[in-house]
């Protein structure tokens, strides 16, 4: 698999609501992602709603036999464009349908069941393993082949392998934003797909100095830096940067030819800006990404 994949939240409308205001260019993107050799895409009912996941649809299928869409459910948005976590049982049974009607598919390569880990209050009283146990009976039936976890602690990617195996976990993880590492370690340690979402800290980082003379000396953009970062702190990582440029996108996806060429002194200048020994979920924000 290219680690290297592409989020697709940027396609939909401003705010992430409604089409966006060229639907063929959107679907342009997501096929020149394909012949870039993106095999890993990242998407979810709530982007639009469902918006995001019918221009995938329309896009790329048939779907190349080599590329995963991986899809969230149990998220969803309020009537005011709201992010909300709605794991009851139904809501999740329902998205899993209405994903493979959106993109035309009879199985889902990969569901995830997005979580309150990282929000500050959980939203709902819905245990997770009930949420979850739709997933695993949808499974059984062939609706789904993998199931991953979205914005997991490690109390909950441990209660939920105790219940059935999970393909990939997306948390927050960036340059700056460490949150997730200790999911990472237990990712790493199980050998499960990580994946990190808001890969550059939703283009903010990228301005950051620490970047400028590793970018320099490559002849690299510091997001492309950045993005090699994460793919040398660990084997475990797919990232999944978006975007709605074809440029960019171009650069996302030439970033990893650079993975291999940071120095190791750079890769730990790069890791130290953050102090991982003391990162937790804590105190993230609840948007439903």
């Amino acid at each position: 698999m290219n680690r290297i994949g592409y989020g697709a939240m940027q396609l939909a409308g401003p705010n992430v609501w409604g089409p966006p205001a060229d639907p063929e260019a959107a679907r342009g993107v997501l096929r020149l992602a394909v012949e870039l050799g993106v095999t890993f895409f990242d998407t979810a009912n709530a982007y639009g709603p469902r918006v995001v996941n019918r221009l995938i649809g329309e896009a790329l299928r048939p779907f190349p036999e080599d590329v995963i869409v991986g899809n969230k459910v149990g998220a969803g948005r309020g009537p005011d464009g709201s992010w909300l976590i709605t794991g009851h049982p139904d809501t999740v049974r329902r998205q899993v349908h209405e994903a493979l009607a959106d993109m035309g598919t009879e199985t889902s390569e990969l569901t995830y069941l997005r979580l309150w880990g990282d929000a500050p209050v959980p939203p709902s009283d819905v245990p997770m393993e009930e949420s979850l146990g739709v997933l695993v009976e949808l499974r059984e039936q062939g609706l789904i082949r993998r199931i991953g976890l979205s914005g997991a602690t490690p109390e909950m990617l441990a209660r939920a392998q105790d219940m059935t195996p999970i393909a990939a976990v997306q948390n927050r993880f960036n340059l700056l934003d460490r949150s997730g590492v200790q999911v990472l370690a237990d990712c790493e340690a199980q050998g499960i797909m990580f994946v990190p979402y808001f890969p550059l800290g939703a283009g903010k980082l990228t301005a950051h100095d620490a970047l400028s003379g590793p970018a320099a000396r490559l002849g690299a953009t510091p997001a492309q830096v950045a993005l090699a970062w994460l793919l040398r702190r660990s084997p475990s990582v797919v990232a999944i940067p978006g975007t709605a440029s074809p440029d960019h996108l171009r650069s996302n996806v030439a970033a990893s030819s650079f993975a291999e060429e940071l120095t190791s002194a750079e890769v730990a200048a790069l890791t130290a800006l953050a102090d991982e020994s003391a990162a937790t979920l804590s105190g993230a924000d609840s948007s439903a990404n």
